[in-house]
């Protein structure tokens, strides 16, 4: 498909070429705004800058309120004719960012955009990568959380307009990993933060939640199209079957992304708090997991009648609880790595340390195979 086909169907008119001045202004106040927001990601702003100025620049007439949009294929960004140049605000930063990860092989066909991998063989990712990048052009043009409502669930989000619930879910992700490995993952096109985060729950959870947000991407998408045929179809009074099977889809739908936000929310909590609870060791890890479990409320996702977090609060605590008695009673928990390394305190050479050091070789890998059992059962 040539550019101007896929220009057209994704409905930008193109007014005219934005001049080397008015690029290299853009390409100025961009590349600033990106490496002073993450200077521990060694962005230099001078070489940014000259990537960005070498950028073809257009105005055009963009559908749905978008106000800035980028083509690898052309190596081109398209900016609204509403948008103010001057004033660079968040979703021009966002395909910016999109220039800046977007990986392709010498032939120019796109390999990877961040997080969204498509050399795989599932292709997911698309969303939790798009809202990735909207969280870091928001961080960087300094956007505050602020707490909304969509489908009847309250959030905080600090992109209330554009992919709130992805980037409030990706808040739930960033409380087990941080920032560090996000900012890192989408700017360069690894898998940083795909492994802390798997590091922090499992691979499975992981791949789930990378489906979901597409799903609640796709299902956005299919709402805001039914949304438009309402808005068509309502000026037509006699159109009103028409308009009680549109709205009948609008609620299924909604129902459908309410569904799949909460369940992408469960996944998170239970997979990250079980591994931060098998994790504990000592009376510090002990307070830090109560600290961090009382304090995930703040990202929390919340609706009537959702009950799910505090229950399972009681139960984690229970189990705290638990932990903590094992711990006053008999001292720090050993892991079988501890206990290998105590054992090297003993002489090396004598009888008792080789049977010790192969009993315990023995045990650990019995014990990574039983972990890798469970692993595949779940």
């Amino acid at each position: 498909m040539s550019i101007n086909s896929t220009l057209k169907k994704e409905g930008i008119k193109v007014i005219g070429q934005l001049n080397t001045l008015e690029i290299n202004k853009i390409a100025s106040n961009i590349s600033e705004i990106i490496s002073k927001a993450f200077p521990e990601h060694n962005i230099n702003q001078s070489d940014l800058f000259i990537s960005i100025a070498r950028l073809n620049m257009y105005i055009a007439e963009m559908p749905n309120d978008a106000m800035a949009k980028y083509f690898y294929k052309n190596n081109s960004i398209y900016f609204s004719k509403n948008m103010n140049l001057d004033d660079i605000n968040s979703l021009a930063v966002h395909e910016c960012i999109h220039f800046i990860q977007a990986l392709t092989n010498r032939n120019g066909k796109l390999l990877r955009l961040g997080l969204y991998n498509l050399q795989g063989t599932n292709n997911n990712g698309m969303a939790l990568n798009e809202a990735a990048v909207q969280h870091m052009a928001a961080i960087a043009t300094n956007s505050n959380l602020d707490t909304v409502k969509y489908y009847n669930m309250e959030l905080s989000t600090e992109s209330p307009d554009f992919y709130p619930l992805q980037t409030a879910l990706l808040n739930q992700m960033m409380y087990f990993t941080g920032t560090y490995s996000l900012y890192h993952s989408t700017l360069y096109s690894n898998d940083v933060f795909k492994n802390t985060f798997i590091a922090k729950s499992s691979s499975k959870t992981y791949s789930k939640i990378e489906k979901n947000f597409d799903l609640i991407f796709e299902y956005e998408s299919k709402l805001a199209e039914e949304t438009y045929k309402l808005s068509v179809s309502s000026e037509e009074i006699k159109n009103l079957h028409k308009i009680k099977k549109i709205n009948s889809r609008i609620d299924d739908l909604k129902a459908i992304i309410f569904e799949k936000t909460l369940e992408t929310q469960n996944l998170i909590v239970i997979n990250c708090f079980n591994h931060e609870l098998s994790s504990i060791k000592t009376l510090e890890d002990v307070k830090n997991f109560q600290y961090n479990l009382y304090n995930f409320k703040h990202v929390l996702i919340s609706t009537n009648n959702y009950n799910f977090f505090n229950d399972f609060y009681i139960d984690m605590m229970n189990k705290l609880e638990e932990r903590k008695e094992f711990i006053l009673k008999y001292g720090n928990i050993l892991t079988l790595d501890s206990l290998t390394n105590e054992l090297s305190t003993i002489e090396s050479n004598s009888f008792g340390f080789q049977f010790f050091k192969n009993l315990f070789s023995k045990l650990k890998l019995l014990f990574e195979e039983t972990v890798r059992e469970k692993e595949v059962d779940k």
